[in-house]
């Protein structure tokens, strides 16, 4: 019967829609194929012989996708994320109501005005709140990850420690006749930044002299500049050495050139920098304002010069330089006053049934009844698959095979047209007949 082929015509017309479909989201980032699904209508009655009914026709069952993976796009932008394996990405349209969010696998991501990473529609991609410091995640209540542009308050330096080995054949000098603006009048010299606590940085050089009237024996003097990098600051007021560098420490030495001990010298006490910051103190009477200079750990070997440790702990504000991420989906940002800090996990939802998933268009899905709850988790955990950064996930798209089943739709649809226009004639045959 006519309805038989154009049962046919339907069914070849959506294979050729859901192929097309696919051929044109060949170079959609995430996107998943689709197949067109059919089966046959079979029918007959009681006063019908079922072993010569010829059937009814086609119908179509369903446009399944499939979720296979796509293989890897690489970038060079970092924000640009991929799962490997399990796992979708979410995105919430609304910044305040997360609960409401979709799947997907488009992880081609950006930072917004306000440094949230969002999908090229202005979707905001959800994550986890972690603790900076151990990394762990703090809830798996999903909300929109934001990347500071800044990170921290201005930190004034208290604690530097410093490993140095000071050569025991140096060049034996005068501490009567140190001068920091001679080079001749001591040995070596190393420098430092430190912080005030509003953030503003000073050069602090630290001089080497070894000390001609006292054997084994190395003296430590200091200047601290100003803001600008150049004068010292309060080289001369209430200092012993006649304005020509702060007396620091002595450091004698036994005969193996191991340390025997270490005194403090004079006081450093620069004047209040800024406008109302704390001063810099050298073994001030205030532990708020006091910086400490470690020398715990000097040595004197029949070596050259060396710098073995220095470790500082004040800090400026600091600025986003990098955005990176490690394999369990950790944002990590470092920052320009030299701060590395986790900033947030990204969430990955998986579920039971991916087929029973509502299609949304833009590469993305959402739940349902058939697909099952969404399933929250992270990154290279349980059934969950790898976050990678760097890289995106292509559509699953074969274009040779696509381009084979656009063919023998087109067929199909022939056939069947064919097969109408051949029913067509013989129904006028029929009633030609006199």
């Amino acid at each position: 019967m006519s309805y038989v082929s154009l049962s046919g015509l339907s069914a070849a017309q959506l294979d050729l829609n859901t192929t097309s479909n696919n051929i044109a989201n060949a170079n959609t980032f995430g996107f998943k194929e689709s197949r067109a699904e059919f089966g046959d209508v079979y029918s007959n009655s009681l006063f019908t012989n079922s072993k010569t009914s010829a059937g009814q026709g086609v119908q179509a069952n369903k446009v399944a996708q499939q979720f296979h993976e796509g293989s890897s796009v690489y970038t060079n932008n970092p924000l640009d994320l991929r799962v490997s394996g399990t796992g979708f990405f979410s995105v919430a349209k609304e910044r305040l109501i997360p609960q409401q969010n979709e799947l997907t696998r488009n992880g081609a991501f950006h930072l917004n005005k306000d440094n949230y990473m969002v999908t090229s529609n202005e979707e905001y991609l959800l994550g986890y709140q972690v603790n900076q410091d151990t990394g762990d995640v703090l809830s798996y209540e999903p909300t929109p990850l934001n990347i500071p542009a800044e990170f921290g308050k201005p930190k004034q330096t208290a604690n530097i420690e410093v490993g140095v080995n000071l050569p025991a054949n140096g060049d034996l000098k005068n501490p009567a006749l140190f001068d920091y603006s001679d080079p001749d009048t001591y040995n070596r010299s190393t420098s430092s930044t430190i912080y005030d606590s509003m953030g503003q940085s000073y050069k602090m050089t630290t001089y080497y002299l070894k000390d001609q009237t006292q054997p084994n024996t190395w003296q430590t003097y200091y200047t601290v500049t100003d803001k600008a990098g150049e004068k010292p600051l309060n080289i001369t007021a209430g200092d012993a050495n006649n304005g020509k560098g702060h007396i620091g420490h002595t450091m004698k030495f036994n005969n193996d050139g191991t340390l025997a001990s270490l005194n403090n010298g004079q006081n450093i006490v620069s004047d209040p920098i800024g406008g109302g910051a704390n001063p810099i103190d050298m073994n001030g009477a205030d532990p708020s304002q006091t910086l400490s200079f470690g020398l715990d750990s000097a040595t004197q070997f029949a070596a050259p010069f060396e710098l073995t440790k220095f470790d500082e702990d004040g800090a400026t504000t600091g600025f986003l330089t990098k955005i990176d991420f490690d394999e369990n989906g950790s944002v990590l940002g470092t920052y320009s006053n030299g701060e590395n800090i986790t900033l947030g996990r990204v969430a990955l939802v998986r579920v039971s049934n991916e087929q029973g998933l509502d299609k949304k268009g833009g590469s993305q899905w959402d739940s349902t009844q058939a697909s099952g709850d969404k399933i929250w988790g992270e990154s290279n955990k349980g059934s969950f698959g790898t976050i990678n950064n760097g890289s995106l996930e292509q559509s699953n798209i074969d274009m040779t095979q696509e381009l084979v089943d656009l063919i023998s739709a087109q067929r199909n649809f022939q056939a069947n047209s064919r097969s109408l226009e051949v029913h067509n004639q013989l129904q006028q045959n029929i009633l030609q007949i006199r």
